[in-house]
């Protein structure tokens, strides 16, 4: 799930780039990667704390 909204991500920001007028792709790109480092950041953190499964 990481590995696509990284990807969707990237796409978005050069087609933005690519566009140049289009403002909105690099704005929904900045957001996903904004959304794939918290992901990331909130799978790490629980993979790192030992669970309390019964």
């Amino acid at each position: 799930m990481l590995l696509v909204i990284g990807v969707v991500a990237v796409a978005l920001v050069l087609l933005g780039l690519l566009l140049e007028a289009a403002r909105w792709p690099i704005v929904i790109g900045a957001i996903a990667f904004v959304v794939l480092f918290v992901l990331a950041f909130v799978r790490g953190r629980q993979s790192t704390r030992p669970s309390h499964r019964r």
